[in-house]
């Protein structure tokens, strides 16, 4: 289910960041490999983005994958 939501904090160095979801849940944490896959050259802190979100491989929660700018 695509949600909308704006960038909370993205770190380009760290290759991470958090999106704060518009529903009002938990930041979901995006990787920077959802950033380079979507073809986004960098996530700007404040920007209003659209995203799935898929169960992390580590256990930690949701993360965002498929963003595209909204």
């Amino acid at each position: 289910m695509r949600q909308s939501g704006t960038v909370k904090f993205y770190n380009a160095q760290k290759g991470y960041g958090f999106i704060t979801p518009d529903d009002g849940g938990k930041d979901v944490f995006v990787h920077v490999t959802a950033v380079e896959r979507a073809g986004i050259p960098n996530l700007d802190e404040g920007a209003r983005i659209s995203f799935e979100t898929e169960p992390d491989k580590r256990g930690k929660g949701p993360k965002a994958v498929n963003l595209q700018y909204s």
